[in-house]
C-alpha cells in the first residue's frame, strides 16, 4: 500500500510517517496542497491522509479539486476542527472518513485499513485467496491452516497482491506500492522478494498461487495465466 500524507506540522508528520511505515506501507509526506496535487499527478496512491490546516490552501479545497478531476483515491481527513459542520463539509466535498485530533494510533490505522478495503468492494476484513489468508489488522498469515512467518516487506508484498487478486502487476507497480522513495532498488530486488514470498506461500504439496508472467510481472491466482513461467 502506498499512502500520501499531507501534513505541515513537522513533528506530527515525522511521527505519522514512522507509524505508517511500521505497518509495512510506503508513505510519501508533503507539506501543502500544491505538493499533494503534484504528487498525485505522478503517482498512483492507495490512500490519502489529509490535514485541513495547510499553508497554501484549505484541505477541503484540496479534496474538492481531487474529486473534480476524477481522482477516487480514498481520503481520510485529520483535523483539530471539532465542529459537526466541518465534518459534514469534509464528507460533502468527497472525503471518505474524518478523524479529529487528538486521536489514537490504533484507531487511525484501523480506519486506514478499512478504507484500503473499499476499492475492490468484495474484499472483507481478512484478505483471502483459496486457502491463503492474511489479516491486515493482526498481521497473521496462514496457508492451509498453517501459520506463515513473513518479514515486514514480505507481508507488504503479499498484502498488495491479495488486494489485487488475479490481476497481473508489474515490477514497477510493486516497487511503487511496496517500497517508499528512500529505497534505492537493485536490479532484481522485486524478483528476490517475490521468490522469498513464493517459497513460504507455495509450500510443497500445495497448489501454487504466486505466478510469474513472462515479460510482464506477477499474479496471485488459483490458476497460472497463459504464458506464465514459475
Amino acid at each position: 500500500m502506498r499512502v500520501l500524507l499531507v501534513e505541515d506540522d513537522p513533528a506530527l508528520c515525522d511521527f505519522l510517517v514512522r507509524v505508517i511505515q511500521e505497518a509495512a506501507w510506503a508513505v510519501d509526506p508533503v507539506v501543502d496542497g500544491r505538493g499533494a496535487l503534484a504528487a498525485m499527478a505522478g503517482t498512483d496512491y492507495d490512500l490519502v491522509v489529509l490535514d485541513l490546516g495547510l499553508p497554501d490552501m484549505d484541505g477541503l479545497e484540496l479534496c474538492r479539486r481531487l474529486r473534480e478531476r476524477g481522482d477516487r483515491t480514498p481520503v481520510l481527513i485529520l483535523t483539530a476542527r471539532q465542529a459537526v459542520n466541518d465534518r459534514v463539509r469534509g464528507l460533502d466535498v468527497g472525503a471518505d472518513d474524518y478523524l479529529p485530533k487528538p486521536f489514537e494510533i490504533s484507531e487511525l490505522m484501523a480506519r486506514l485499513r478499512a478504507l484500503a478495503r473499499r476499492p475492490p468492494a468484495v474484499l472483507g476484513p481478512v484478505l483471502q485467496l483459496r486457502d491463503l489468508r492474511l489479516d491486515p489488522s493482526s498481521h497473521v498469515v496462514e496457508r492451509d491452516g498453517a501459520p506463515i512467518v513473513l518479514t515486514a516487506r514480505e507481508f507488504a508484498l503479499l498484502e498488495y497482491l491479495l488486494r489485487h487478486p488475479r490481476v497481473v502487476v508489474s515490477r514497477g507497480q510493486i516497487l511503487e506500492h511496496v517500497w517508499d522513495d528512500n529505497f534505492d532498488p537493485v536490479a532484481n530486488a522485486v524478483d528476490v522478494l517475490v521468490g522469498r514470498v513464493r517459497r513460504k506461500v507455495d509450500r510443497e504439496g500445495l497448489v501454487p498461487l504466486l505466478h510469474t508472467v513472462r515479460g510482464v510481472g506477477y499474479v496471485l491466482a488459483e490458476r497460472p495465466p497463459a504464458g506464465h513461467a514459475r
